[in-house]
């Protein structure tokens, strides 16, 4: 698995790809922490992370775009197929290669949390519940935009996918309010990515929101695992 965590990182940095998200994601952090913190003289940094909800959804499709679509590209998944490696250490070096990268962004948070402490001190319970959140979302984002890209050669198919998913996300909490069925408003509620990050954002670690995000990556990463043997089988 750390073989191919590090293959995967390295790719990530001989390509334009981890250059050009690392670069959007300090772009918009920055302005939101100028914009919502500097500029507001307040210590609180919820609202930038509430803002970079969005923001993340439609970056994550660059880091995922590639991680199995690629492979298949060029015919070297049937090379990791047939390797003396279990398809599970196979994926999560994939997954977690992403995640890493992913959290090389979500950095510059701790940075804008230092810098606040400069001159005042700020909620660190809910700064850190920022994080998390964060951390957790992304991973889940991760791990839907990798099934995503195990489903075909082409990483602009891949990109698109996970736009759509990021864009379906964004607007789920629009469609609760639609819902004239209590039940149904209320799957459609809980399945709410937002809903469960904004819990995040004020400090509160509940636990079935970490569960939840937890599940996300477990069934995807699962899925993903299942595609690799229908192919190892095919």
């Amino acid at each position: 698995m750390f073989a191919i965590l590090k293959r995967e990182l390295s790719a990530y940095f001989t390509s334009p790809i981890g250059y050009i998200y690392l670069a959007v994601f300090y772009f918009f952090s920055g302005f939101y922490f100028f914009a919502y913190t500097l500029l507001q003289n307040t210590t609180n940094l919820t609202n930038v992370f509430i803002m970079m909800f969005t923001i993340v959804t439609f970056l994550i499709p660059i880091l995922t775009m590639r991680l199995m679509s690629e492979e298949k590209k060029h015919k070297t998944d049937q090379a990791l197929l047939t390797a003396p490696i279990s398809l599970v250490a196979l994926v999560m070096g994939k997954f977690l290669a992403a995640v890493l990268v992913f959290a090389m962004g979500v950095a510059i948070m701790v940075v804008f949390g230092i810098v606040v402490a400069c001159f005042a001190t700020p909620d660190w319970a809910v700064f850190w519940g920022n994080v998390v959140g964060m951390l957790l979302l992304g991973a889940a984002l991760i791990a839907i935009g990798m099934f995503i890209s195990a489903l075909t050669e082409n990483q602009v198919i891949a990109a698109i996918g996970g736009f759509a998913v990021g864009i379906s996300l964004a607007l789920i909490d629009s469609l609760t309010s639609l819902i004239s069925v209590s039940w149904l408003r209320s799957v459609v509620d809980n399945l709410s990515f937002m809903t469960r990050y904004s819990d995040f954002t004020q400090g509160m670690l509940n636990i079935s929101n970490v569960l939840f995000f937890v599940s996300v990556c477990a069934v995807f990463v699962f899925l993903t695992v299942r595609v690799f043997e229908k192919q190892r089988w095919a």
